[in-house]
């Protein structure tokens, strides 16, 4: 009997001490784990820190964003819209039918023409173009990136000199909006192309992301003028207010879904209604969603949709959706209106002569 209970005795301290050791291993794992995560510390604010030396992020548009205009006739603030510039991607004319072509000299055109054909229509066809500055929001894609393997074979050049040939652009285009306005607000989010990443990934989306490197790079050289100023968020949205309109910045790549009878209008209604009710339960809600990614210009009330700087390209062309020119999305909020005028840049060439008549029609026989 007494053989019986050290036999039991022993067996429990065994136990005791398996179990007392696979504690101890998981406590080990669990420290590796932990400092190998602060080693590859990445995130967002820690490389705009530590490596950039770049103060946090305001999510707040500056005062003359928020007060009331100079006057009773001033028009309110224009937002111009870039998204899925697409930088370094080639576009094969032939493979379309001759519809489009792109690449990077290409690219340097049409941005270069967006900013002056904005000007143009902000200055020249609006009555009292008394502006306290302009919005230029940054929706992703910016860069085309290696996401897809046919990319890697047809792009133009690698993305480093991808990415620094972007950034002497956009230098250019903030420096010229900013000596043309005054002030400049740049809210900015990541697009899918841009991602370091062959998935898509949630958690530290914008570290990995080249888009998120050339805001930082654009924030840094811009850091000592006060005319400029950027809202790079942590998350995939950026959540900001114009005269009391709330705006969310977003890419898109999160609705997916469409066909070639509707096109991206039932994915981005369903992701907009989702989005929405979410916010509201958080307390952000929004009164306009500005997203990319469907390369489909679409200027309503409840979301915004913009075109793109690379305009159709052979995926558009072999799934048989619509041609969708070079465009980008350009508007204005009214201090007491919201959003009145909208006037689509256009960045192709014109190649349409002049219509004789303003207007004309063919009477019945």
């Amino acid at each position: 009997m007494a053989e019986k209970v050290d036999e039991r005795e022993s067996f429990l301290a065994d136990t005791e001490q398996e179990h007392a050791d696979e504690l101890a291993e998981q406590v080990r794992t669990l420290r590796r784990e932990l400092a190998q995560a602060k080693r590859e510390d990445i995130t967002a604010r820690a490389v705009r820190r530590e490596l950039l030396n770049l103060s946090e992020q305001s999510p707040k548009p500056p005062k003359w964003l928020t007060k009331r205009g100079k006057g009773a006739k001033a028009p309110g603030v224009p937002t111009l819209f870039a998204s899925d510039w697409h930088w370094g991607e080639v576009v094969n004319e032939d493979e379309i039918d001759g519809s489009n072509a792109f690449d990077v000299d290409v690219a340097h055109t049409r941005s270069q023409r967006m900013i002056e054909r904005a000007t143009i229509l902000l200055r020249e066809h609006v009555v009292t173009p008394d502006y306290p500055g302009i919005v230029y929001a940054l929706g992703g894609d910016m860069v085309t990136g290696d996401i897809h393997e046919e990319l890697s074979v047809t792009n133009e050049m690698p993305i480093g000199p991808t990415l620094i040939d972007l950034l002497g652009v956009q230098v250019w285009c903030i420096q010229t909006l900013a000596d043309e306005f005054g002030q400049v607000f740049i809210p900015c989010v990541t697009g899918n192309h841009g991602r370091m990443t062959r998935k898509p990934r949630a958690k530290q989306r914008n570290a990995t992301n080249f888009d998120w490197i050339l805001y930082s790079l654009l924030d840094r050289w811009f850091s000592g003028d006060k005319r400029v100023q950027f809202y790079i968020p942590e998350g995939s949205d950026a959540l900001y207010t114009l005269y009391g309109h709330k705006y969310k910045l977003t890419h898109g790549d999160q609705f997916r879904g469409g066909d070639g009878m509707i096109g991206p209008i039932g994915p981005i209604t369903r992701g907009d209604h989702k989005k929405r009710s979410r916010d509201n339960q958080t307390g952000t809600g929004y009164d306009t969603l500005l997203m990319g990614h469907f390369h489909t210009l679409m200027q309503l009330r409840r979301f915004i949709v913009n075109g793109s700087l690379k305009g159709y390209d052979e995926y558009a062309f072999a799934n048989n959706f619509p041609y969708e020119p070079p465009q980008q999305a350009l508007w204005l909020t009214h201090p007491e209106h919201g959003i009145t005028i909208s006037m689509p840049v256009q960045l192709g060439e014109v190649s349409k002569p002049g219509a004789k008549d303003w207007v004309s029609w063919k009477s019945a026989a």
